[in-house]
């Protein structure tokens, strides 16, 4: 569509594409600050303003108050019929996070399921003023996720049942690694290794209908090598089978403000990712070990910094060498303080 007239093409990005996300991403730039901005940011001393969080064509907001959502949710209507579309209604729900709307707590958003738990004073979240809040948050995968992981895996286990052991373990590692990987960084220990018994189950009878006329024993002997010391569904070669519960949790930094990849600041991505194409491999992941600060004086490295330089731990003078245990990144003027006091020693 340019300005008011649709130009139909016979080719396109296919629905759930690799490029799909993207274009919805372009499509409704806009949307949130239209949302947010027509609320005053402060009412009654109290912060007003919803909160939109999107994802290509997936959004939600968020505030406390139900009128601000039912004006919010008109908003949104209005501004997505300028450009033809509208929300559909059976995927439009307003939700409480801690008490049931239509027998449901909480909402589920791009596979997690968000929901607020009251707890008492010694595990509740603070306001910004240290006022305890009553309750905690927990992000989990959305039990629909779940049914959905728990069918790939069916599927394949069945479309395999006549296939060798390694065939099978080759085509379930991915599919365990990607899911696990996508919920590492939320509260989801518990449903890893929920995940890992419903595969064992699964995995059991496999095993079982291959050879009927042989002993658990034998099987489990087998398939999982209980002789070994512990159940661990492999070959005899040694390719084993991941389980869910391998997988860390590793909590997820929100990236600060407006910033992107393309911003120009190395400093900050380089810290945050350890990679960065601006710099080299070596400096962005010594910034990533220090976590941005300058080890001499502690303060962080800012973008705009004139003179961030590398140094040796020990000087090569003194037979320091040039090892990742041995360097780190200085200011400038750290650097100069660090080397006159070694010259003075």
């Amino acid at each position: 569509m340019e300005g008011a007239q649709l130009f139909p093409t016979e080719a396109g990005a296919p629905q759930g594409g690799v490029l799909s996300p993207l274009l919805a991403n372009v499509a409704l730039h806009g949307l949130e600050t239209a949302i947010e901005t027509a609320f005053p940011t402060y009412k009654d001393r109290q912060r007003w303003q919803p909160k939109v969080v999107r994802y290509a064509d997936d959004f939600v907001v968020l505030h406390k108050d139900r009128e601000v959502i039912l004006q919010a949710q008109a908003i949104a209507s209005t501004w997505l019929q300028r450009m033809g579309l509208a929300l559909k209604p059976s995927k439009t729900r307003i939700a409480h996070t801690r008490h049931p709307v239509e027998d449901v707590a909480g909402f589920d958003f791009l596979g997690f399921h968000i929901r607020q738990y009251p707890v008492g004073k010694y595990k509740t979240g603070t306001t910004g003023q240290g006022k305890p809040l009553g309750f905690k948050t927990h992000i989990k995968p959305s039990p629909k996720a779940q049914r959905t992981h728990l069918q790939q895996i069916k599927e394949a286990v069945r479309k395999l049942r006549a296939a060798p052991q390694a065939q099978l373990i080759s085509t379930l590692n991915p599919l365990i690694w990607g899911w696990s990987h996508y919920y590492s960084t939320v509260v989801a220990k518990a449903t890893f290794s929920r995940m890992d018994t419903l595969v064992f189950a699964k995995l059991r009878r496999w095993a079982q209908r291959r050879h009927p006329k042989k002993s658990a024993w034998w099987v489990s002997e087998k398939y999982w090598h209980l002789s070994e010391g512990q159940w661990t569904f492999k070959t005899e070669k040694g390719n084993a089978l991941r389980r869910h519960a391998d997988t860390p949790i590793r909590r997820h930094t929100k990236v600060t403000g407006a910033r992107s990849p393309y911003d120009g600041d190395w400093i900050y991505w380089a810290t945050r990712m350890g990679r960065h194409p601006d710099t080299s491999r070596r400096w962005a992941y010594l910034l990533k070990r220090q976590q941005g600060r300058c080890l001499w004086c502690g303060l962080y490295f800012k973008q705009g910094d004139d003179l961030v330089e590398l140094d040796h731990i020990q000087p090569r003078s003194q037979g320091g060498d040039g090892m990742y245990t041995n360097l780190q990144l200085l200011h400038g003027h750290c650097h100069a303080d660090k080397t006159a006091q070694q010259h003075a020693s």
